[in-house]
């Protein structure tokens, strides 16, 4: 079936084993992230034989699925937990990042229903302004938080550059140790962990200026894809072909470059824009934005450029391209993040594990 992405174990592990050595040589626990995967346990295997303690997900099926599947963890959820899933997350999670008083105090008390005692990690917002508590409210509301029975607040932590775009530096990474510090003065009590990152913190490590402390980084997109969107940049030492994509061609035949009559918007309400070559060479190929993000698609033939995309099609311009296409034939692409997640996430997409 088509389209399909191939998933190349060891080009995964290599980047594993990489990032882990740069991790491990600046004193910084790696958690490997499986969402972009969807918790696929063959990945999750190759992570933990490449090395790596921790595995995090933001579903909490996810984290089912990948121990159900044999594989122990420990595991970290990663999406702050909604009440109605906390019996799950008292059962299957290792450790819980949260960011609300409320919902810890109900963590609390389910753990303690089941005889447990939760693991969490306090979010923080240094200014992303996705989860966390406010800096500057962060030593008083975390302060009470550790009052909280049924829980070990075990460290503090941030995510930086997934919604703001805010890149991580000295200043924002410098301010968790400092409430860290501030922390232990006020409450005497030790926090192990400062969960500094996700792969856009990953320049701090490269250039020998992450703040001392940050013990703990986050890392999904680094691992499987190579890249870093936060900082648009392939990251260095890792590999890109790691998860290629297949889209067989429905149709090829050559059209006008510019569409005829009044251009409205399509169907996303984005108003496309075309450039006039004259006539161009064009295939359609059976897979479209339900399955992949055509932005973030590479074809490997260089000489391919992708046109537009709709729910269920992708246009590509073949008219350069030296090979000599037909109806029928696969176009293989390298995929960025987005596209890995929607395809991994889409029942559409075949996943052949190589």
């Amino acid at each position: 079936m088509y389209p399909k992405v191939y998933v190349y174990l060891e080009r995964i592990q290599e980047n594993a084993k990489f990032l882990k050595s740069l991790c491990d040589d600046s004193g910084v626990e790696m958690v490997g992230v499986t969402k972009v995967v969807c918790g696929e346990p063959t990945i999750a295997r190759a992570l933990k034989e490449s090395g790596i303690e921790i595995l995090g997900d933001s579903r909490i099926q996810n984290i089912k699925k990948m121990r159900n599947s044999g594989i122990k963890g420990p595991f970290m959820l990663l999406r702050i937990p909604m009440i109605s899933e906390l019996d799950d997350v008292a059962n299957y999670v290792d450790y819980t990042l949260v960011s609300d008083l409320e919902i810890t105090k109900r963590l609390g008390n389910v753990s303690s229903k089941f005889n447990k005692r939760s693991k969490v990690i306090y979010m923080i917002d240094v200014g992303d302004l996705r989860e966390g508590v406010w800096f500057e409210k962060a030593v008083s509301e975390i302060s009470n938080a550790m009052t909280i029975e049924g829980i070990d607040i075990v460290g503090i932590g941030t995510n930086l550059g997934c919604f703001g775009g805010v890149i991580p530096d000295k200043t924002n990474m410098g301010r968790l140790v400092k409430i860290k510090e501030e922390l232990q003065r006020e409450t005497g009590r030790s926090l192990k962990i400062i969960s500094g990152g996700n792969t856009a913190a990953l320049p701090l490590i490269e250039k020998g200026s992450l703040p001392k402390g940050i013990n703990q980084f986050r890392l999904g997109e680094a691992i499987i894809c190579g890249t870093d969107a936060t900082n648009n940049r392939n990251v260095p030492g890792t590999r890109q072909d790691t998860i290629i994509l297949e889209a067989e061609i429905v149709e090829l035949k050559e059209k006008p470059s510019v569409p005829f009559g009044n251009i409205g918007y399509d169907a996303f309400g984005r108003k496309p824009t075309f450039e006039d070559k004259g006539n161009r060479m064009k295939g359609i190929l059976a897979v479209g934005e339900q399955d992949v993000d055509p932005t973030c698609m590479h074809p490997l033939d260089d000489d391919i450029e992708i046109l537009h995309a709709s729910s269920d099609h992708t246009i590509v311009d073949l008219t350069e391209s030296k090979v000599r296409y037909k109806v029928g034939d696969k176009i293989r692409f390298r995929l960025g993040y987005s596209s890995v997640l929607r395809a991994f996430t889409s029942p559409y997409v075949e996943k052949v594990i190589l």
